[in-house]
């Protein structure tokens, strides 16, 4: 019975994951309507900065060496804020659904970093993955004004899906030594420092911005970031990483449709189109991945 306990308080853990981060990208594009990229993330994560506090101080977990952390300072600076002010300015032009498209090929980023910097191989079946995803974003982008070119939205939504690759590389050893839920509140409120500059600016804004755009920001900050954050470790803690991403594959299915009920944006066929396209090459990596790792399962 606890094990029965166990695996549904994990799904239902993962399932609120997806629903969290899907609903992060309708609800930039809100915000950006009163406030700029930057300033949106910096009270954003200001917000995020006060619930993670609390939880660490009611907590007390062990505080990580001077060398984690600063390495939870370079996942911070990479993973929160470069990743939000690269996505937040992306989003002025691509909508939530296109944008959860392009951002759900970190896995196939991440495979890219490890075979870079990690000197892992990539079969002939995962160069294929690559390939297609990356054409599936080549579609999308056709539908958008600019398309790949450089500084346009598209190309700086993927830049964002860099960063968010190269945090989740960063992060995997601190994650085993402190635990997922600690290092996403460390990284949070580190994060939140890398984006004090800004605040003052955000806080400026805030007085100009409509009660939606408000609104958007105080829910971004509570329950994608903090929240989401939250219950993404209690399903990596259960699933393992590897598993519990396979959940990540929901979110722009979802991102898409809370997109067309909270922001009234209705998705392109090429949005579409390109999107199962980018799933399809990142379900290939994937799935090579797995079978390398584990040539003896069928899984």
């Amino acid at each position: 019975m606890t094990g029965i306990d166990s695996s549904s308080k994990a799904i239902v853990a993962a399932l609120a994951t997806v629903a969290l981060w899907a609903s992060a990208f309708p609800f930039i594009r809100i915000g950006l309507r009163s406030f700029d990229a930057i300033p949106l993330a910096a009270l954003r994560f200001f917000v995020a900065a006060i619930v993670v506090t609390g939880w660490l101080l009611w907590h007390r977990p062990r505080l990580p060496s001077l060398a984690d952390m600063l390495r939870l300072m370079a996942c911070a600076a990479i993973g929160i804020a470069a990743y939000n002010i690269l996505l937040n300015s992306g989003q002025r032009t691509v909508s939530a659904g296109a944008a959860s498209f392009i951002v759900n090929t970190v896995p196939v980023i991440t495979a890219l970093i490890a075979v870079a910097f990690q000197g892992e191989r990539f079969s002939l079946g995962a160069w294929i993955g690559t390939a297609i995803s990356f054409s599936g974003i080549t579609v999308i982008a056709g539908g958008l004004s600019g398309g790949l070119k450089f500084g346009e939205g598209a190309v700086v939504v993927l830049a964002a899906a860099v960063c968010q690759a190269v945090y989740f590389t960063l992060q995997r050893s601190l994650v085993a030594t402190y635990g997922a839920k600690v290092c996403a509140a460390f990284v949070i409120l580190l994060g939140s420092l890398c984006l004090t500059p800004w605040l003052p600016e955000a806080i400026d804004q805030a007085r100009q911005a409509t009660t939606s755009g408000v609104f958007s920001v105080i829910y971004l900050g509570i329950f994608p970031a903090a929240i989401g954050y939250a219950t993404w470790g209690v399903a990596q803690a259960h699933f393992g990483a590897s598993r519990a991403a396979n959940f990540l594959y929901l979110v722009p299915p979802f991102a898409t449709g809370l997109a067309l009920l909270i922001a009234s944006e209705i998705p392109s066929v090429s949005t579409l189109t390109g999107g199962s396209i980018a799933i399809a090459g990142v379900l290939i990596v994937n799935k090579t991945s797995s079978s390398q790792s584990n040539p003896k399962q069928g899984e």
